[in-house]
């Protein structure tokens, strides 16, 4: 004690050290609390030698006996008990329930000269025997059974290395004590954990002064995991959504307009036939009644239904309310203050989570939201139905539910673009025996012999070889493929329109519409990152210029250095990325020419299709690796850039993730699409990339082919590998490893506790939730898929939907089962997506124009019939599209090794182009058909352009972005809520004017007879009447 009392001046000198006057004030306090305990406790303590500090008592009350736990306690204890009330520290101020009935009485003194700071009390609340009921046992409640857990924040504590007992059986104090004295001495590894102790201390006390409540949990583990439930009281819900402007369901109601006449007709007939379609939850599509909304205000308690106060703010509204004090909550042991998230961040709490409803499978587990969301949301078995919308807003918050609404309408839009999709595929079927240019490649009387394919080793061939891929390529590349990408250009305008007027339904239905994204900005904190950041720079500059600094914050300077390196891993990973293109392409070009002079016949006659195959897997397996490394990377860079707050590290980690991933997966599809075959050359003069290896040509039907089976192999590889595969199994994998490593860990205690996991400790076992960015960027390079080079695959809707339904479903269970459940977050919208997707959508215009006109035949088909053709038909299309070469001007050392393959001298060869015979007066030069096909290609690109970009803003025009019903309904809503307050001030007004004058009427009576006395009954009356009248404006209502 005398060493305590000496060290005030060490106290007190850190105190004035410690920056800030909130550091100041927690100080003061705590240095306060600290001499008045060292005074009451001096005339307890006897004897004994006091130079090495006061060592740590505690005294536990048991709540189920009633009594004190004295056995076996010291002399000093059993007097300190006598001091128990002026003693101790209660939350008086915010505590719900009297001190008397509080279970809050542990003190501890710790020697201040370990750490340097003084400590401030350990606070261990409602710790009592695990004699409970089922209730109890769940996890869900309080030890008392009636307050629910809210939130719960997880710390790891290091015990030493001897027997323990759980907190749930603690033992005597004395035994304690002696552990403390048997314990040897302290390493310096044990100063950090020390450290986060008293940091975790103090930013409790700090979460009590906030109005919280608190109990606490450990594991009897060497490293144990400790665990602080948080439950929020009644006043603080109040004042919180009072400060945070949460909108509440008045009681005044009022009816909505219904549709009538036909249009109402038809409305019930839909309703009763996707009756079947609809989950088996509550839902509220088909109100009759709705409760108008306001920001809920403790002045105006009267104007809300509290008459169910435990149910009124739902958990999520809760969770959202204890995050929010959290995250502005301070501890200040680190010089500096710090929140929920740097105390994350620094390892001083290892999670902080709000708890699940309770099981989500079993028949005796109780109901509750989240088993109803598993069974009729997260179930493959009824993927045809509906999504419960407003029970995944309800459980989940309003930004997850906006995804899953968002996919929902995405995958709904999929299904006419399906459907128009596999009639165009039909329709190539269907005239597959009737297109001209396929029978023309196909007719072996033609004879028409072509030039090889690579040098030497590759001979001259027959046109008629390629018959199978002729065929199959017209089942894409036909007129109905024209209209169908512009057909998809106009739904992706009305998909983006359509998701625009289920927002705004949405928005007004969970009352978002007068919620904002600046009120959400101000109460974005500064991420852990940044603080820390700062707060290195702060303290660079103090030992510089030996002075306090004001607030910092980090400049364009500070950051160069991460903008730098950000271009440079940016361009590095893009230039990668052409890497490994060009190294497939080395592999496609080589790989031919060996297959080309292989003894097996079959492998000769599909060495295109065994090439293009191969070399596509080869693809996909890069793309996905690439795929993890560019998003490891994407956030290692924008951690470099420290944002400031998690909205601009979010939408920073979106773009460079987007590009990057963008990058990766459309390179390939790029390079076939338009860079194959345009720079090959021609036989005589081809273009090399190195010696004896040229580059690679298109078939005669051209590279339509090869890019839809390019497009359809990734496409479905990344669905079925990535999307699927890797999102069931990661998970599975990750809940194998955490589970073998805690049955690895409970062998190695020194004494079992058979017990049942609660559900803060199961879910403490769930994956972390990471965000939604990699469920939307999975769907938006799907979306990318289906829009891009639709005119090259039209069934690509028709899988997008297929794996939609799935994902749908998949993504439902991973949040339910295997997530932990996330912070609440509101939004009223999908954010940076939209713009993305609008991005996409008017970029697939461009690409799709550029397919048509380049990669297909359509264009030159065209040119033909209208400009060359004597019939307007395309009879001969084939022949005029190939160009003669004299085999006797090959450059020395190209020609073939086997002239004589197909069994005669060869002395003209053909090659698909656009130039002059040997015989014309300037041989092999470009032809006039060439710039003929090049004129009508760029002026199709010009036209289709702009006539699909008119008719897409023409919709975006046409159609509103907010329904006529709901603007109606949000116009009526604001003036019943006029109305409401008017009539509120009226009612005051008339109030007022009462009391006036039966105050004025009663001095008139009484003026002659006892002017004192009737003086004193005014007085009363006045306040009686104003108290009868106030209790009538407001009813059931709990003054604080």
């Amino acid at each position: 004690v005398t060493r305590l009392i000496s060290t005030r001046e060490v106290i007190l000198w850190t105190a004035l050290n410690s920056g800030s006057p909130a550091r100041w004030t927690v100080w003061c306090r705590n240095t306060a609390r600290l001499l008045m305990r060292s005074r009451s406790f001096s005339e307890t303590r006897t004897g004994g030698d006091h130079s090495a500090g006061l060592p740590s008592h505690g005294i536990h009350t048991n709540e189920g006996e009633g009594k004190r736990d004295t056995a076996v306690q010291p002399e000093s204890v059993e007097k300190l008990q006598s001091f128990e009330h002026p003693t101790m520290f209660h939350n008086e101020v915010h505590c719900s329930q009297p001190v008397a009935n509080k279970n809050v009485d542990i003190i501890k003194i710790k020697r201040i000269e370990d750490i340097g700071y003084a400590q401030s009390e350990s606070v261990v609340l409602n710790a009592f025997s695990p004699d409970q009921d089922a209730r109890l046992s769940s996890g869900l409640y309080f030890e008392d059974g009636k307050r629910h857990v809210d939130y719960v924040l997880v710390y790891q504590y290091k015990k030493s290395n001897r027997k323990v007992l759980s907190s749930r059986h603690r033992g005597s104090v004395e035994n304690r004590q002696q552990e403390v004295d048997i314990d040897p001495n302290m390493q310096p590894s044990d100063f950090p954990e020390d450290d986060r102790r008293l940091r975790r201390e103090e930013y409790e006390l700090n979460l009590l002064d906030a109005g919280l409540e608190l109990e606490s949990d450990e594991e009897t583990k060497a490293y144990g995991l400790g665990f602080v439930k948080i439950h929020t009281p009644w006043h603080v819900l109040c004042r919180e959504a009072e400060f945070l402007k949460i909108k509440m369901p008045t009681k005044k109601v009022y009816e909505v307009k219904q549709k009538t006449g036909i249009v109402s007709k038809i409305s019930n007939i839909l309703h009763k036939i996707t009756s079947p379609l609809r989950p088996k939850v509550e839902e509220h599509n088909n109100v009759t009644y709705k409760h108008l909304s306001y920001p809920f205000s403790r002045e105006k308690k009267h104007l809300f239904d509290l008459s169910d106060k435990d149910n009124f703010f739902s958990s999520t509204t809760r969770s959202t309310i204890v995050y929010e004090i959290l995250k502005r909550t301070t501890c200040t042991k680190a010089k500096y203050s710090m929140g929920i998230t740097s105390l994350l961040a620094s390892g001083v709490y290892m999670a902080a989570y709000p708890l699940h409803d309770g099981h989500y499978r079993g028949e005796a587990t109780e109901p509750n939201d989240r088993k109803l969301l598993y069974q009729q949301w997260a179930s493959y078995g009824i993927f045809y139905k509906y999504q419960p919308l407003d029970l995944v807003r309800k459980y989940f918050g309003e930004k997850i539910a906006f995804y899953f609404a968002w996919l929902g309408v995405y995958t709904q839009m999929l299904i006419p673009a399906s459907t128009i999709g596999i009639i165009v595929f039909l329709y190539g079927c269907a005239t597959v025996n009737e297109n001209i240019p396929s029978m023309e490649m196909c007719d072996h009387r033609a004879n028409i012999t072509m030039c090889p394919l690579c040098d030497k080793t590759c001979s001259y061939w027959k046109l008629s070889t390629v018959c199978a891929t002729a065929r199959a390529s017209h089942l894409f590349d036909n007129p109905a493929t024209v209209f169908y990408s512009i057909f998809m250009a106009l739904w992706a305008a009305m998909f983006l329109e359509h998701w625009k007027r289920c927002q705004m339904r949405l928005n007004y239905k969970w009352d978002l519409t007068g919620f904002e994204e600046d009120e959400e900005r101000l109460k974005d904190h500064p991420r852990p990152e940044y603080e820390a950041r700062v707060l290195s720079k702060v303290l660079k500059k103090e030992l510089q210029k030996k002075e306090e600094t004001e607030q910092e914050k980090l400049t364009w300077k500070d950051r160069t250095p991460a903008y730098i390196t950000n271009i440079v891993g940016i361009l590095f990973m893009i230039g990668l990325t052409f890497a490994i293109v060009f190294g497939v392409i080395l592999y496609r070009i080589s790989t031919a020419a060996a297959m080309a002079v292989s003894p097996d016949a079959y492998a000769k006659a599909n060495v295109r299709v065994i090439v293009t195959a191969t070399a596509v897997i080869i693809n996909l397996v890069v793309i996905l690796i690439l795929d993890e490394v560019y998003g490891a990377i994407a956030r290692w860079l924008t951690i470099l850039e420290i944002p400031k707050t998690d909205k601009s590290f979010e939408e920073r980690l979106i773009f460079k993730s987007f590009l990057l991933k963008f990058v990766n997966a459309y390179t390939p599809i790029f390079y076939v699409a338009f860079f194959k075959g345009r720079f090959t050359g021609r036989p005589g003069k081809y273009t090399y990339i190195f010696p004896h290896m040229r580059m690679e040509e298109c078939a005669p039907g051209g590279c339509l082919m090869e890019l839809c089976i390019q497009l359809s192999i990734i496409m479905l590889g990344k669905q079925l590998i990535q999307n699927n595969l890797f999102e069931i199994g990661v998970p599975k994998l990750k809940k194998l490893i955490r589970y073998m490593k805690a049955k690895r860990e409970a062998k190695l205690e020194t004494e079992t506790n058979s017990k049942i996991p609660r559900q803060y400790e199961t879910d403490y076992n769930l994956e972390p939730f990471a965000g939604l960015t990699p469920e939307y960027m999975e769907m938006i390079i799907q979306f990318g898929f289906v829009t891009l080079f639709v005119a090259s695959f039209p069934l690509a809707p028709l899988f997008a939907l297929l794996n939609n339904v799935i994902e749908i479903r998949l993504d439902a269970k991973k949040f339910t089962s295997e997530l932990r459940r996330p912070n609440p977050a509101k939004s009223k919208d999908v954010g940076i997506w939209y713009n993305i997707l609008r991005g996409l959508g008017k970029f697939a215009v461009i690409i799709n124009a550029f397919v048509i006109s380049f990669t297909s035949d359509f264009i030159p088909r065209l040119v033909f019939m209208y400009l060359y053709s004597p019939d307007r038909t395309l009879n001969g299309f084939t022949n005029h599209t190939l160009s003669y070469f004299n085999v006797s001007r090959f450059e020395p050392g190209s020609e073939p090794l086997e002239p004589m393959a197909l069994g005669y001298q060869v002395e003209i060869c053909r090659y698909k182009d656009y130039r002059e015979p040997p015989w014309s007066s300037q041989p092999y030069d470009l032809s006039k058909e060439f710039w003929s096909v090049l004129a009508a290609r760029l002026a199709f690109v010009i036209i289709f352009q702009n006539l699909v970009m008119f008719m897409s803003d023409f919709v975006d025009w046409m159609i509103p972005d907010i329904p006529k019903e709901i603007s109606e309904r949000m116009s009526k809503e604001k003036l019943l809520m006029v109305e409401l307050f008017l009539k509120e001030e009226q009612t005051k007004l008339q109030i007022v004017e009462a009391l006036s004058s039966q105050d004025k009427e009663r001095t008139e009576e009484s003026s002659d007879e006892c002017p004192k006395e009737g003086l004193a009954e005014r007085s009363d009356n006045y306040a009686g009447g104003a108290d009868s009248s106030q209790s009538h404006l407001i009813k059931e209502t709990d003054v604080i």
